[in-house]
């Protein structure tokens, strides 16, 4: 595992592909413990990335830590962008995706709907549109709501899938999805002290 940077209060490492975020058997947590030596630490989830999405991740290696970072995420401070490489191109270079999203359980997936109701959540996201090749763009995305499979349905749900994506997408890409968690800035659960961390994704289809 990539670690970025590490204290006592907090880890910046980079999540790899097909790992689960939350603190199960070969999750990030363990590998954490696993990688600092810290076995009986309780390293704290305190964001998430789907399974199959690699990038940069920060865990809480106090409970106090756990708790500051998640107050910032409640409170916005706390700030995400990706990366990702779509079929098609966007009208517009940049833009917003604004729409209500509902989660299946059933179907471990999330559906754009046009009304209101039980489960449906607002979800926002900002675009801009950085390359574009072959009928494939590179976008950079910066999330407002953090809803669950949010990037892969929005665009997805625009005709605009993620290349790589098994469950939103119906193509065949032969590579892992196509989105990386790119940039996080927030403030030192500690220290207050301004944070940010940025990281490209590697040099590998379709990255390059």
């Amino acid at each position: 595992m990539d670690i970025l940077y590490h204290d006592d209060a907090i880890v910046v490492c980079v999540k790899p592909p097909r790992v689960l975020s939350t603190d199960e058997p070969g999750g990030m947590p363990e590998l954490v413990r696993q990688a600092l030596n810290l076995p009986s630490h309780q390293v704290r989830t305190v964001h998430r990335l789907d399974r199959v999405v690699s990038g940069l991740m920060v865990l809480a290696i106090t409970p106090e830590a756990a708790s500051e970072l998640s107050r910032q995420i409640r409170e916005d401070i706390f700030q995400k962008e990706y990366l990702a490489v779509i079929h098609g191109c966007p009208e517009e270079k940049a833009g917003t995706f604004k729409d209500l999203l509902l989660r299946n359980k059933q179907e471990r997936k999330t559906y754009i709907v046009k009304e209101p109701g039980k489960g449906v959540q607002e979800a926002i996201l900002h675009y801009q549109v950085l390359s574009s090749r072959e009928n494939l763009t590179k976008v950079g995305i910066q999330l407002v709501t953090g809803r669950t499979h949010q990037i892969r349905a929005q665009f997805s749900g625009r005709g605009l899938p993620l290349v790589g994506d098994r469950k939103y997408s119906l193509l065949e890409d032969n590579c892992e999805i196509a989105l990386w968690s790119y940039r996080l800035g927030f403030c030192h659960p500690a220290t207050g002290k301004p944070m940010e961390f940025a990281l490209e994704p590697p040099a590998v289809y379709p990255w390059n």
